[in-house]
């Protein structure tokens, strides 16, 4: 999707003057809000107040902290301040990453009730199958990961009945047979297009469901 020029120029304003990011909350209210012009300026995923949150829109992000709950399950393909996102909110997060020193990295920072793992891509299927390799299923899982397409058949297969597939940038044509399997596994699709942290660009994050899916849709 195309650059907002607006955000843009705000955004090389506040570069070159060094000016505070509230000077742009009366013209873009809500993304001053959400923390965007914090999570530019800092390149990482933070709201306002500098807590992390998934790179997923802002749409799609209010819509998950309104329905997530407690005894949730979630596999993420792809890690990071999503991670610890929904480790603050869940009962368990399980996340799969490719790259061996963001994984060490984020390791160390995780709470209890959240582990990453790191699977390489190279070698095999063991990084698009890792959410059906871990035993159990879950109610939500996450595709924001590398290979998206190949991770879908195990994210299908690693799911509760009632549980959602959060498949992020789904405006992106290379993604588009990801759609095609989904809809035919039986899946419904809700997107969520706007912009996400750190990007002056709007994207898509949609949330894949079934009947009587576990955040109520």
């Amino acid at each position: 999707m195309a650059t907002n020029p607006f955000l843009a120029l705000a955004w090389r304003t506040l570069q070159l003057t060094g000016l505070d990011d509230r000077l742009f909350a009366s013209q873009v209210p809500a993304l001053h809000a959400d923390g965007w012009f914090r999570s530019r300026r800092e390149q990482r995923c933070v709201d306002l107040a500098g807590n992390p949150i998934p790179w997923l829109t802002y749409p799609a992000i209010e819509f998950l902290a309104r329905r997530v709950r407690p005894d949730l399950t979630v596999f993420e393909y792809g890690s990071g301040a999503s991670t610890l996102w929904w480790a603050s909110r869940v009962a368990r997060v399980v996340a799969v990453e490719h790259d061996a020193g963001w994984a060490r990295d984020l390791s160390g920072r995780l709470p209890a009730n959240a582990s990453v793992h790191h699977v390489p891509l190279e070698g095999g299927e063991g990084y698009a199958r890792a959410a059906a390799a871990q035993g159990m299923l879950f109610d939500v899982v996450v595709i924001d990961g590398r290979d998206r397409v190949r991770c879908v058949p195990a994210a299908i297969e690693a799911l509760r009945p009632a549980g959602v597939i959060v498949f992020d940038n789904t405006d992106r044509p290379q993604y588009a047979e990801g759609d095609r399997l989904l809809a035919a596994a039986g899946f419904r699709r809700i997107d969520f297009v706007g912009m996400a942290p750190m990007s002056d660009q709007k994207t898509q994050t949609s949330i894949y469901y079934r009947s009587d899916g576990c955040l109520g849709i």
